[in-house]
């Protein structure tokens, strides 16, 4: 009571509360103790003596906690949020300790669950993360990581979190530079694309080793073709990381990477971009192949080649030649041997990284020797090639493969004056036709493949012309000619260099080469337009900013790109003026650059001249935009290619002018545009995209301009809601306009554009979303949002919530009819009736559907609260009137039964408050349409299918039974119609009372189409049958019913007996289909309709056949037991048998029952489940087959049966089935187990018989008996000698089609016997001892000896039988079994026993 007190004093009188976190956990045991756990949050009321007053966060409401000790918990900052009731107490730490601290603590308890589901690898797997959580938590906690490294640290966490939370079925988390965000603090289009946003990488390696030398040269692209099985795999893992930036920025974000001697591997070639300033010459040699005489030896030779690097000068180049990254460089290069190869591949790939200053003059010398195996280290010089890198007018060596002539050379000292080799050919290829000197005939030959990847040397002539322009300066329009010719690697290569010699020519005589310097330029942008060049960008906008030098550049550009535009209308300047369209981004960056560069050189000089041409420019552009054509025209594609690129032009622009002025230029561009939709779809799509590169532009996040560019936009944007085009281009930009609203909500400008946006898209935005989720579905999908239409309904939340009182009047206002405003109404609440549907968004997007709910009760607050509705505001006439107008009254009827599914889900939340309310609603359902019909069926029959529905998806448990039927029943007694209500709350599913049997057969129907389409023949016939069973044969009409027809009592019962042995018929149940043609005969008989007679005599007589010759599978049953509190409450914590279906076993069984409850866990044992299975928060199966116990009826004890007619019976209305347990009972006896050996026999009776109508049923009562060793002794004897007379009878009456079964049952009875089988018996029983202690088992011990020796009978006269009809290649075997059979009974004594007997 003091706690109570004080809770309520320091509750009244402040809201600072002081907030800890606990550090050790406390029990609580004292009196008052609050038990506290690691990691809660408390609040202190008060301290006192080392002990603290107060309450955790997870308290449960109206508690005022308890005492504890004030060393357990640690002191953090933190805010309170929500205060009162509800509050919640924040650290203000970083957002993601938050998220990480507490959702660490909802994993550990389902973490644990995983581990009783049995889910080891998730269980595993999670383990590993949530401890990689912790140790990254560490890191953070300490906080001495560096900014960049923090990020990294952050983004690991986030990653692990949402793999969490996606495995365990959690909710998605937004985040926004990894930190949660708050769904009031962000617009809902910006939110809806955060929980959207998900992506993944994986990555794997294959590493194979080659085992023959001579495949080593091709072993690569055997696996890129997939013919790698002559490989083997090696067992090396490589972990990956991906890592993205420039070398520079990764050195600085990932600084200890680079503290173990990390090696940096350049792309083999060009990489992505090549930035100004880089340097880079490196010369790729690929030592191919050579082909080699024998020089006069017997063998071919052992050739190994030697690489070197020579210069001008004769001199070798050290430290050259590099052989992989990471290996330190060498001088020179030596091949590997390969044994007696005359023809030797190598595919060997070098890299000669030469500086450029080296490598005019240099070559590269190849020496090969042979390397002799007897000689130990001697190598012989018997050759070499060269080939030089630079020829004497500066191109380099060809990339390509090149066939370089063997010089015979025998010394050493011979190659040390590289000036006499070096004017002998080298090459048999280009070369050699340029080289004066005469070549001997050689056969021998060395084949090497280069590749330059160099940005300061080139292989191209026509490039080196260009760059040296001023050398020869009447070759320049030439050049600039050939220039779009050019290669474009080898333009992107020299990008500056090529850039710099254009605008130089353009200053140098603008007039003469003005034009062809603009369309090079042209040229150069455009192919960096190229997806093989697009990454060269970079590149280009770096030479603009920091290299680029053309003052003067802007006058001619601007005057060249204004006489292409002016000229549109031309069809024979089309091409070339759509090229030049392309290029405008980079044209415009040029433009603003160079007058930039002239404005800081002349003060800004000449800035109205610059700003008319600019002007007239842009006007040439709006008179070209407007210009309409009519279908696909060249015009429509010039538009188009010029609305692609034209936003990109804002940028610049806003560099020189002011952004009110580039808003009115973009606003008078873009307005020009011809608005009709009829025209080329394609130029439709291309002018809206334009539209959203405009709202997602710098230009547009600018208030000032955006007010000027939205009537513009939203323009466009209504006509292409309007005719539904591009909805998913539409979506993107009006998440993007409100995007930036929510930022500014506060400021009178962005009210001004609410103004603007209501009165342009409201309308047009509710249309487009009830078209979007109108649309059909395809069969079987639940309706859910695609990404863009979700962008419509998140744009629509954004646009209500950012509306004002003010707003909403004149919307109100703007209506000029009352049938105006109510469309309006219709549609919005069309609209948000759909939306608060369940399917809408995936489960896990609580966040998007909390927002969507807090629109929604918001709504509703609103509107329960107008002065309008306060009915004790109103005078007694006016409320008099407003109840009779307004109150639903007989109205309700229009609900019936419409509302009776729905009300019914909300009734299964468990509430008991909510409960209370909602139920007695059926009550007033059921009384309401009792006054107007005299009965309640429609309300009946809704409930009852409804409630079966739900509760079949294992919705409701008992006490919402209880509690449904209680209500009501309370309700229902004080009406006049109680029997009726009474008996509908009563009302069990097969209930056949006379005012339920029409619901009753709706059922009966509805279970048999179920079993047909699962081919359940034999339940299909068994659950037709109940109807059959309410017929009468009589000549009563009967009404339309279903499928049936307007026909008599008799035909129908007819019809229906006709269909039931149809069924029996497809499931093998032909004994069933007997009795039905019998009970049909005889009214036909009755009616002398003999030709009837005779049909059905021959379909029973058919029946009979198929019982004697068609074979048919005796099925298996299975015991499942479901336990545990996930199950449904119609399964939970009981057991079922189950008929299986034809050739399925246990294994089978169970599979297709985990595939039906996926959650749940197998049990490995039959042992019955304790308490805490049955109360665990998880799903159990327990399945074992069992054996059906078939009822004492004549014609399984009869001799002489057919097997095929006794199946039957033995499969067929069973109630009680059987499973055996073997134990073993005190101490086992080693030597002989039967004397031990008991059996736990459980026999389960069930609600009905195997089969009916349905394939399983409720185990009703179960038995459970031990059988003693000696009983179980006789049991077994019993069904071996059964078993060994029905094989026999079957051989001797030929329904054998051979005799194997009997064969391996006398070799199994008999091998058994001589090997200690029956043995065993007489060991266990016979002895004296057993018969002594054991006085009350002597009728047994005889019974045993009697099967024993019946045993011996039936084997004697079984090998009789076999003998007659074991074929000549078992005789061998028949021997065997009849001499081991005198064993048999010459161990067990039978000859004497037999004689005493007799």
């Amino acid at each position: 009571h003091l706690l109570n007190l004080l809770g309520l004093l320091y509750g009244a009188n402040n809201q600072n509360f002081l907030s800890f976190s606990v550090i050790a956990g406390f029990r609580g045991t004292v009196p008052h103790g609050l038990s506290l756990e690691i990691g809660d949050t408390v609040q202190i009321l008060e301290k006192c003596d080392g002990e603290f007053t107060g309450w955790t966060s997870t308290d449960n409401e109206g508690s005022f906690g308890g005492i504890f000790p004030s060393n357990y918990i640690h002191l953090k900052n933190a805010c309170v949020k929500n205060k009162g009731q509800f509050e919640m107490v924040i650290p203000t730490e970083d957002s993601v300790i938050t998220e990480m601290t507490s959702t660490l603590r909802d994993w550990g308890t389902m973490w644990k669950q995983l581990y009783v589901r049995n889910e080891g690898d998730l269980f595993h797997r999670l383990w590993h993360i949530m401890n990689e959580i912790l140790d990254l938590r560490r890191q953070v906690l300490v906080g001495h990581l560096t900014h960049d490294r923090m990020k990294d640290v952050k983004r690991h966490i986030t990653a692990r979190l949402d793999w969490g939370n996606e495995q365990l079925g959690l909710d998605l988390v937004p985040r926004k530079e990894y930190a949660m965000v708050d769904p009031e603090e962000i617009s809902i289009t910006e939110l809806y694309r955060l929980v959207c946003e998900f992506n993944t990488l994986f990555l794997s390696y294959h590493f194979y080793r080659c085992n023959t030398e001579s495949d080593w040269y091709q072993i690569h692209e055997n696996i890129i073709k997939k013919l790698n099985a002559r490989y083997n795999l090696t067992g090396l893992a490589v972990s990956l990381q991906l890592l993205h930036g420039d070398i520079e920025q990764i050195r600085r974000e990932y600084t200890s990477m680079f503290t173990h001697g990390v090696s940096i591997t350049r792309k083999l070639g060009f990489s992505n971009i090549i930035m100004p300033g880089e340097m880079r010459n490196d010369l790729y040699i690929t030592v191919e192949r050579g082909e080699f005489e024998k020089g006069g030896k017997s063998v071919a030779r052992n050739v190994e080649v030697t690489m070197h690097v020579v210069d001008s000068g004769g001199q070798i180049l050290r430290d050259f030649i590099s052989f992989g990254s990471g290996e330190p460089p060498a001088s020179e290069y030596h091949s590997f041997v390969l044994y007696h190869n005359n023809g030797p591949r190598w595919a060997e790939l070098l890299k000669l990284p030469i500086p450029v200053d080296k490598f005019r003059g240099a070559h590269i010398r190849c020496e090969f020797r042979h390397c002799s195996t007897k000689e130990k280290g001697e190598k012989k010089l018997f050759g070499f090639s060269f080939v030089p890198l630079m020829q004497e007018n500066g191109r380099t060596l060809p990339d390509g493969t090149h066939e370089l002539i063997v010089h015979k050379c025998e010394e050493n000292a011979n190659l040390q004056d590289s000036s006499r080799y070096l004017k002998l050919p080298f090459s048999k290829g280009i070369f050699l036709a340029n080289n004066s000197q005469a070549v001997k005939t050689t056969k021998e030959s060395f084949w090497i493949t280069s590749f330059l990847c160099s940005t300061k040397l080139t292989q191209n002539g026509d490039m080196l012309d260009l760059l040296k322009w001023r050398t020869h300066p009447d070759k320049i329009a030439g050049c600039l000619s050939k220039l779009k010719e050019i290669d474009g690697s080898e333009i992107v290569k020299f990008l500056q260099d090529t850039l710099d010699t254009l605008f130089g020519i353009l200053d140098e005589n603008s007039q003469k080469y003005g034009s062809k310097v603009f369309d090079c330029l042209v040229h150069i942008i455009n192919l960096l337009q190229d997806s093989k060049f697009h990454h060269f960008k970079p590149v280009m906008d770096t030479y603009i900013e920091s290299h680029f030098a053309g003052a003067l550049a802007y006058r001619d550009l601007i005057k060249v790109m204004k006489w292409h535009i002016d000229r549109v209308t031309e069809v024979e300047l089309h091409e070339h003026i759509q090229e030049v369209l392309k290029a405008q981004e980079y044209i415009f960056k040029y433009i603003v650059q160079s007058r930039r560069l002239f404005s800081i050189a002349t003060g800004g000089q000449n800035e109205e001249e610059f700003r008319c041409c600019i002007q007239e420019l842009l006007m040439s552009v709006r008179f070209f935009l407007s210009q309409e054509s009519k279908g696909a025209s060249a015009l429509c594609q010039l538009q188009a290619v010029f609305l692609s690129s034209f936003p990109s032009v804002y940028s610049e622009l806003l560099k020189l002018f002011d952004v009110r002025e580039v808003a009115n230029l973009v606003h008078d561009a873009l307005g020009s545009l011809p608005t009709v939709m009829q025209g080329d779809e394609s130029l439709q799509a291309v002018k809206l995209q334009s539209i959203g590169k405009t709202v997602e532009s710098h230009l547009y996040t600018n208030p000032d301009s955006r007010y000027i560019l939205l009537p513009v936009v939203l323009h466009h944007l209504h006509m292409h809601l309007q005719e539904q085009k591009d909805l998913i281009m539409c979506a993107r930009i009006l998440s993007n306009i409100f995007c930036l609203i929510k930022k500014n909500s506060s400021e009178k400008s962005v009210l001004e554009e609410i103004d603007v946006i209501v009165s342009s898209l409201l309308d047009i935005l509710l249309r487009t979303i009830l078209e979007i989720t109108s649309r059909p579905q395809p069969s079987g999908s639940a309706m859910r949002l695609q990404f863009q239409d979700g962008e419509f309904v998140s744009c629509l939340l954004s646009l209500l919530r950012q509306m004002t009182d003010r707003h909403y009047q004149q919307l109100l206002d703007s209506f000029n009819t009352k049938d105006d405003l109510r469309d309006f109404l219709l549609q919005i609440f069309t609209v948000f009736r759909i939306l608060i549907r369940p399917e809408m968004f995936p489960k896990d997007w609580t966040v998007m559907r909390l927002v969507i709910w807090d629109s929604y009760f918001f709504l509703a607050v609103i509107f329960i609260n107008q002065l309008c509705l306060q009915l004790e505001m109103f005078t007694p006439s006016k409320k008099k009137k407003f109840m009779f107008t307004f109150i639903l009254g007989e109205h309700k009827l229009h609900f019936i039964p419409a509302l009776i599914g729905p009300f019914l889900e909300v009734t299964l939340i468990p509430q008991p408050d909510l409960r209370n309310v909602m139920i007695p609603i059926f009550h007033d359902m059921m009384d309401w349409e009792q006054r107007r019909s005299g009965n309640f069926k429609q309300v009946e029959a809704k409930l009852i299918d409804k409630l079966d529905s739900l509760m079949s998806e294992g919705k409701g448990d008992e006490t919402y039974r209880e509690l449904f039927n209680s209500i009501l029943l309370k309700k229902i007694e004080r009406e006049t119609w109680r029997e009726s209500g009474v008996s509908l709350i009563a009302t069990n599913f097969y209930k056949t009372e006379l005012n339920k049997e029409e619901m009753y057969i709706r059922y009966i129907h509805k279970l048999y189409d179920l079993h047909l389409k699962a081919q359940n023949f034999t339940e299909a016939a068994y659950t037709l049958l109940l109807y059959d069973e309410l017929l009468e044969w009589s000549d009563r009409p009967l009404r339309e019913f279903l499928n049936y027809p307007m026909q008599t009592e008799w035909q129908r019962k007819e019809y229906l007996h006709l269909t039931i042995i149809q069924n029996f018929d497809r499931g093998k149940c032909w004994e069933n289909g007997i009795i039905l043609c019998r009970k049909i005969a005889e009214q036909y008989e009755s009616y002398y309709d003999y030709r009837n007679l005779s049909k059905m005599r021959m379909m029973e007589a058919s029946l009979y056949d198929k019982i004697m010759d068609q074979q048919r599978l005796e099925p298996e049953f299975f015991r499942v037991g479901f336990y545990g509190k996930k199950f449904p409450f119609f399964l939970r914590n009981k057991e079922f048998v189950c008929r299986g279906h034809d050739y399925e076993r246990l294994e089978a069984f169970q599979q297709r029952m985990l595939n039906e409850f996926p959650h749940a866990i197998a049990m490995q044992h039959a042992n019955q489940p304790d308490e805490t299975i049955f109360q665990a928060e998880a799903q159990y199966l327990q399945i074992y087959a069992v054996t059906p116990i078939p009822e004492n009826q004549e014609v399984l004890q009869r001799d002489g049966i057919p097997d095929n007619i006794k199946s039957f019976y033995k499969v067929n209305h069973i109630w009680r089935f059987r499973y055996d347990r073997p134990f073993h009972k005190g101490t086992k006896d080693k030597e002989n187990e039967f004397k031990s050996l008991w059996v736990e026999r459980t026999t389960l009776i069930l609600v009905q018989s195997l089969p009916g109508i349905s394939r399983w049923f409720e185990v009703e009562k179960r038995e459970v008996v031990e059988m003693s060793p000696l009983e179980n002794a006789i049991e077994v004897l019993e069904n071996k000698n059964q078993q060994l007379r029905t094989l026999i009878s079957q051989c001797q009456t030929r329904q054998m089609q051979n005799i194997n079964p009997l064969t391996m049952c006398l070799n199994g009875v008999i091998d058994a016997a001589v090997n200690g089988g029956v043995t065993r018996y007489q060991e266990a029983f016979f002895v004296k001892e057993y018969v002594l202690n054991h006085p009350e088992d002597g009728e047994k011990i005889t019974r045993l000896r009697e099967l024993m020796l019946e045993q011996a009978q039936i084997l004697e006269f079984g090998l009789a039988v076999h003998e007659k009809f074991v074929p000549q290649d078992m005789r061998p075997l028949h021997k065997k079994l009849v001499d081991q059979f005198f064993v048999m009974k010459s161990s067990l004594g039978i000859q004497v026993y037999e004689q005493v007997h007799r």
